[in-house]
């Protein structure tokens, strides 16, 4: 755990690097675009290359070291940030530009995900999967909490390629946190997962597994079911909030919501979630969709802030319960693919909600609630008419979409035993090691 834990502090300040950059960046391409597509492109931007490279990146995470891995995406992901900075010192910006350099620091993170999260079982047993799993979401609420909120602040007296910076430099403590500390062996000698003889053939062995196994498989479609609507809502919070509000009260409006998720990821890591984790998937979604349903309904930041709270109080349940879950099931060995096949399938849905979320809304949504809109006199005369209403109807109908998808998703046997049906791939107890610096190999031994 001691070593789990420097890995962990380096990658919170560099989560907490990259909130301050994507706030800055989100505020800055909508009050000089006013689009909500243009807006959207930055989160597709930042997200279409999990889609892409995930397979690469989790045959990667299981055959090179682990460690290597994430020094390399890290330091890679700086480079990026430090070159973003050095354009808008420049002063000569281009949003397109903007979206490219997103798209390669984005590239990078998909090398390091599948890497750090088939790694946490090379740390912990099973029995503190789910609380190691809650520190990982507390350290992605820290960042939420505060990044926000000093955006907000920041923007108000440093330029956005500061603000820049300082995500570059984040990114360099992480890349030394990693260089001072050595990864535990794998928990599995892989006994009875034959290499295969080519990169495409192993990059298969990920879905191969899941395919196996339908209540893996069930639970990683319901993921995508519900991805491609926390995609939509994404794509609508800021835009919301920025239709009615400053950009520092933005800033304290997520802030308050990441006081939410951080509170549902100390809850998680403290508690350990329920005993079946399935409850701890489907329990908490009629309350995120309450939340999401109440946000959208009038154009008040008291509202949108409560209900926010309540959906980001809710993610770590759903969010530790699903990891710990397929840590528990997985053999080590693999772990690394199966992750890469669970966030292609569950996150390609994202960038597909941002790339229609901005069309949607600027030429559905919108025209239908503003003055003398269709929906204007109908559904305008209760959640009210005008600029951003169209994000607040669209906002309430993910809501619903939430609170039907997780219906249907419980309904199905195989994915409500999936923990009852499957063995566990790990063993109770891993061995302690020290913390001791070691040589960065490149490839594991055949």
């Amino acid at each position: 755990m001691k070593t789990f834990r420097i890995v962990w502090l380096g990658q919170l300040l560099s989560l907490f690097g990259s909130g301050l950059t994507t706030f800055a960046l989100g505020v800055w391409v909508y009050q000089q675009t006013g689009s909500m597509t243009r807006f959207a492109l930055v989160l597709f931007s930042g997200s279409i290359p999990g889609v892409l490279l995930l397979p690469v990146a989790g045959l990667l995470a299981d055959r090179w070291d682990r460690r290597f891995t994430m020094i390399l995406a890290d330091a890679g992901a700086g480079v990026g940030a430090l070159a973003l900075a050095l354009m808008f010192y420049s002063g000569h910006v281009q949003i397109g530009w903007i979206y490219a350099l997103l798209v390669f620091s984005s590239s990078l993170a998909t090398f390091q995900r599948p890497a750090y999260s088939a790694a946490v079982g090379q740390f912990v047993s099973k029995e503190n999967l789910t609380r190691a799993n809650g520190m990982v979401r507390t350290a992605q609420a820290m960042a939420q909490l505060f990044s926000p909120l000093l955006g907000g602040v920041l923007l108000g007296f440093l330029k956005i390629g500061t603000i820049v910076f300082i995500d570059c430099l984040s990114f360099g403590i992480a890349v030394l946190s990693l260089l001072v500390v050595r990864f535990p062996a794998l928990a599995s000698d892989g006994a009875g997962l034959p290499r295969q003889d080519t990169w495409l053939k192993e990059m298969t062995v990920g879905w191969s597994y899941l395919a196996a196994r339908r209540g893996l498989l069930g639970l990683m479609l319901f993921l995508a079911a519900t991805n491609f609507s926390a995609g939509l809502a994404n794509a609508l919070i800021q835009p919301l909030i920025l239709s009615i509000a400053s950009p520092r009260t933005l800033g304290t409006v997520l802030t308050l919501a990441g006081i939410g998720l951080l509170i549902g990821s100390v809850v998680m890591s403290t508690w350990g979630g329920p005993k079946r984790r399935i409850l701890g998937i489907f329990g908490p979604v009629p309350l995120a969709a309450v939340g999401l349903m109440l946000a959208g309904f009038q154009p008040s930041i008291t509202l949108i802030t409560i209900g926010l709270f309540c959906a980001f109080f809710t993610l770590p349940f759903t969010e530790g319960s699903t990891s710990a879950i397929v840590q528990s099931k997985v053999d080590p060995q693999v772990l690394g693919r199966v992750f890469a096949v669970t966030h292609v399938i569950a996150g390609c849905m994202a960038p597909i909600a941002y790339a229609v979320a901005g069309p949607l809304t600027d030429r559905v949504f919108e025209p239908l609630m503003a003055p003398g809109g269709r929906l204007a006199g109908t559904v305008g005369a209760v959640i009210g008419v005008g600029k951003g209403r169209g994000m607040g109807l669209l906002l309430m109908l993910v809501g619903v979409a939430v609170l039907l998808t997780a219906a249907i998703g419980y309904s199905i046997p195989s994915l409500r035993r999936v923990e009852e049906d499957l063995p566990d791939a790990l063993p109770s107890v891993l061995p302690a090691l020290p913390i001791l610096p070691q040589p960065i190999a490149v490839l594991e031994s055949a």
